[in-house]
């Protein structure tokens, strides 16, 4: 019995002295837990940053190898979200968040990472700043490529007042600080640096120009330039050639021309009266000439004294077709004798420089091609389009263009008739085009009677 005794005692002092040792061993090596961390306010919002960080204060009894702020624009954002990494250990440390979007809430935690985990920080909630838009910053250009309709001027944008840009380009106008109201071109904004032409310009009138940026605080101006178109000179002919003449029932005087076996005459028709007498009704109104379904023409721009005696008069096919436009004895080309100048010339690809007039005093440079060593001396006349809404629009092209009326109506709807077209660039070509509103208005040129 004293033995059993003896035993149990000997047994209850071991599990002591190893319950004793166990405790001293937790006492000094304590279990690892996740650190303890909080977040700091967040400061110093702006559009796109702000400043926040967290502060460590407890490891959770191993080394904090990370630590930082997540954020993220829904709840609870995690180190799987946005996140900076601002060293280890404990203590304070401070953040900077970036690359937000402007006008957002977002949701950010600091975080700490050891050997048991991550813990995270309470969450806290901020709402980054608008953007504050201003106008646009911008220059004029010099204007330059003067002539009597046409000029080039453009813009340099140096600051889009804090927002991508909706609409840049160039206005003008005859008064001083033009405005997009006046007229103007507009482009999408897919460059700061711009240039921008301005045509159907009046002669010898003096212009103001600004260039433009539109963004969501409104529209602003650049400096104001002004400049003044210069006159309309006369034809100039091929010096090297012998040409006749023809007078029309107004005694207007033209010069005529042998090409091949066709006698034409050089310079585009003006006569205001048929060859019997009669007036060839004249027609300013921009609505009544869309809706003209009789004979009528009309000077450029409605301007007889700038553009009447270089350039001649704009007809409708109506007008053609009576076929009393021409002097007596002379007529307008078919489509026929159109295409046997053409042949002549050495097709379609080359005949249009052989009878361009020569330079850019009428046309606009380049005058791809233009020789004239016919005499023809083709006049960039422009035209005057039936289906436009105004005035500023129905006269076009004058400096780019030369277009000229068959008698010819190909046309299977009866609504157009045969034209023929040369131009400043792009081409050597006299093209036969697709027909024209027959109440359209473009120049003329006679061919004498065989």
């Amino acid at each position: 019995m004293k033995k059993v005794l003896k035993l149990l005692v000997l047994t209850f002092f071991a599990g002591c002295m190893t319950s004793f040792i166990s405790c001293k061993k937790d006492a000094e090596n304590p279990p690892v837990t996740v650190p303890v961390v909080t977040t700091s306010a967040v400061s110093m919002i702006a559009t796109t940053s702000a400043e926040t960080g967290g502060n460590v204060t407890s490891t959770g009894g191993a080394e904090v190898i990370s630590r930082g702020v997540c954020w993220s624009t829904v709840h609870n954002p995690t180190i799987t979200d946005n996140k900076t990494t601002d060293g280890n250990g404990s203590g304070t440390f401070a953040s900077i968040i970036t690359d937000l979007t402007p006008n957002t809430t977002y949701y950010v935690r600091a975080y700490a990472t050891n050997s048991s985990g991550i813990a995270y920080g309470s969450e806290i909630s901020f709402k980054s700043n608008p953007v504050v838009v201003g106008l646009a910053t911008l220059t004029t250009d010099v204007v330059t490529s003067i002539t009597y309709a046409y000029a080039v001027s453009g813009g340099n944008v140096t600051d889009d007042g804090g927002e991508n840009l909706a609409e840049i380009g160039i206005c003008w106008g005859t008064a001083v600080n033009p405005t997009t109201n006046d007229s103007k071109t507009q482009y999408l904004p897919v460059a700061r640096n711009f240039i921008s032409s301005m045509d159907n310009l009046k002669p010898s009138t003096k212009y103001y120009v600004r260039a433009y940026a539109i963004n969501s605080a409104g529209t602003a101006y650049g400096n104001e330039l002004s400049f003044t178109t210069t006159s309309v000179t006369p034809v100039i002919f091929n010096p090297d050639l012998t040409y006749g003449s023809v007078s029309d029932i107004d005694g207007n005087i033209y010069k005529t021309i042998q090409i091949g076996t066709q006698l034409w005459m050089s310079e585009n028709l003006k006569t205001t009266r048929y060859n019997d007498g009669t007036s060839v009704p004249y027609v300013p109104d921009d609505i009544e000439w869309r809706n003209l379904s009789t004979p009528g023409y009309s000077w450029y721009n409605n301007d007889g004294s700038s553009y009447e005696e270089t350039f001649g008069a704009l007809y409708n096919w109506q007008a053609v077709n009576t076929a009393k436009l021409c002097p007596a004895g002379w007529h307008i080309p078919t489509t026929a004798e159109w295409v046997t100048l053409t042949t002549y010339l050495g097709g379609e690809n080359v005949a249009g420089g052989k009878i361009k007039e020569t330079g850019t005093t009428h046309w606009l440079s380049p005058n791809i091609g233009a020789t004239n060593e016919t005499g023809l001396t083709g006049l960039p006349g422009g035209v005057r389009w039936s289906d436009a809404d105004d005035t500023e629009h129905q006269f076009r092209s004058i400096g780019q263009n030369g277009s000229w009326w068959s008698a010819t109506s190909s046309d299977p709807s009866g609504f157009g008739a045969d034209f023929f077209s040369v131009f400043a660039s792009g081409s050597n070509g006299l093209s036969n085009e697709p027909t024209a509103l027959k109440t359209d208005g473009i120049s003329v040129r006679c061919l004498k009677d065989n």
